[in-house]
């Protein structure tokens, strides 16, 4: 079964309407200084009920026992000062909107349901998301250090009864050479004037980086925050952005324009830290016009046919004349990069791929090449593409030998659930509980909290 977290919660929370979260209050449990309420336990009922889960024993046990763990984790993460940026959460908070705003069908739809403002919807559901974030952090760091040998894979795999082996989807590798249109001269010169204008009205006092970057850029996870970012090193940013953030010395003044490769800049200064610096910037992204997205078609269309007539091979081609940096020293393999860019493969399921890409590999035979067709990459651009679909792999249970890094997934989840398991035992024991009497005789799945 499934079970909830407390992103979960909140993201229905955020769902219900006013007078389903106005349940009266009481304190039900206290784990160390904090408390769970009745509201919490109810709101979290009806959550489930609206998604048609079922909690595992008795519902009225396991709900507050899972809110409990929840704020087991949440202390453990403020003890060992686990952070999360304001931009992490404006973001996941922008996302988590979005996602309502398309369930519901507009912005005014999503105000008149919930009798608040996006900007209330906002603030209401900014802390919540924030203590899920750092939840999710803690157990991250609770578990960094786990790991399995491919002696425990087989082991654990040895004697495990045939319907328990874990059923693998079919699987693709894809190779790809990209082609970026043309942005014409007119368009370039356009983009920068607006960001010089931009800079002159802040320099004249007329309004603020802040109000321009909230109404102008293009970055959407730094826009709300008007074009703030946090505190970074030079490794995660473009290095031409960089390279003209890490010159600036006076918060007063504004960049020149810099080019990266998700547009045009322009950046200020809020602080430096160490090695460390805190700028605001708005972006702007030249649009391509139809006819250099049509030329970059044609051209690859002509290369399609060159590799099928054998005059050269994808993977020359990929070398020799694609755009895509991900791809072009891999012989146009795309890379399936896991979360947290420890392990990488070229295997994908389909919808691990990007939409475009899956939509026409879906259709290919293996080593066939596919039409050109257009897409926006993960940076914001549009890129022309054809497709090569290297190899396919069908739906199959995991084995050894095929599917090794699939086993060893299973079985480092596994260890990883053990030792959050352990952790929170542990923690029990460890920390001031108090229950309420009508929980005293429920079968909790972790042991210590009736003493």
């Amino acid at each position: 079964m499934k079970r909830l977290s407390l992103l979960f919660v909140v993201s229905y929370l955020s769902l219900l309407p006013i007078w389903a979260q106005s349940v009266v209050d009481e304190v039900v449990w206290v784990v160390g200084d904090e408390a769970i309420l009745k509201s919490e336990v109810e709101v979290t009922r009806i959550q489930a009920a609206m998604d048609g889960m079922h909690w595992p024993g008795n519902p009225d046990c396991a709900i507050p026992e899972q809110l409990a763990v929840q704020k087991l984790f949440l202390h453990q993460a403020a003890i060992d000062s686990i952070e999360v940026t304001e931009a992490e959460v404006s973001a996941a908070v922008e996302q988590r909107i979005d996602y309502m705003i398309q369930q519901i069908g507009s912005r005014e739809k999503l105000e008149e349901y919930r009798k608040q403002s996006i900007s209330q919807i906002r603030q209401s559901m900014h802390d919540d998301l924030r203590d899920q974030m750092m939840i999710q952090r803690m157990k991250e760091e609770l578990v960094k250090d786990v790991t399995v040998t491919p002696a425990e894979v087989r082991r654990y795999f040895k004697d495990l009864p045939e319907d328990s082996i874990p059923y693998v989807p079919m699987e693709v590798e894809v190779q790809l050479i990209t082609q970026t249109p043309k942005v014409s001269l007119e368009e370039l010169n356009r983009v920068k004037d607006e960001l010089r204008e931009y800079t002159d009205r802040v320099n004249r006092g007329e309004t603020t980086f802040q109000t321009l970057a909230r109404m102008y850029s293009e970055d959407p996870g730094s826009r709300r925050q008007g074009g703030e970012m946090d505190y970074t090193g030079r490794a995660p940013l473009d290095p031409a952005f960089a390279a003209v953030a890490f010159n600036l010395t006076d918060p007063k003044k504004i960049s020149k324009i810099v080019e990266s490769e998700f547009g045009f800049h322009i950046i200020q200064l809020i602080d430096k830290r160490g090695d460390k610096i805190k700028v605001r910037h708005i972006l702007r992204k030249p649009v391509v016009s139809d006819s250099a997205i049509t030329a970059s078609l044609a051209r690859l269309d002509s290369i399609a046919d060159d590799i099928r007539s054998g005059l050269f091979t994808f993977e020359e081609g990929a070398y020799a004349i694609s755009d895509d940096k991900d791809t072009r020293f891999n012989k146009g393999l795309m890379a399936n990069i896991s979360e947290n860019g420890q392990t990488s493969t070229s295997r994908f399921q389909l919808q691990e791929l990007p939409a475009e890409v899956a939509k026409v590999v879906d259709t290919l035979q293996v080593g066939e090449i596919s039409k050109p067709f257009s897409m926006i990459n993960k940076r914001g651009k549009t890129v022309c593409v054809i497709a090569k679909l290297k190899s396919r792999t069908e739906g199959h249970k995991a084995t050894i030998t095929e599917d090794f890094q699939v086993m060893k997934s299973v079985v480092l989840e596994k260890r990883c659930e053990q030792k959050l398991h352990d952790w929170v035992v542990d923690k029990i024991k460890r920390t001031y509980v108090r229950i309420g009497d009508e929980y005293r005789d429920c079968k909790f799945e972790y042991e210590g909290w009736i003493r």
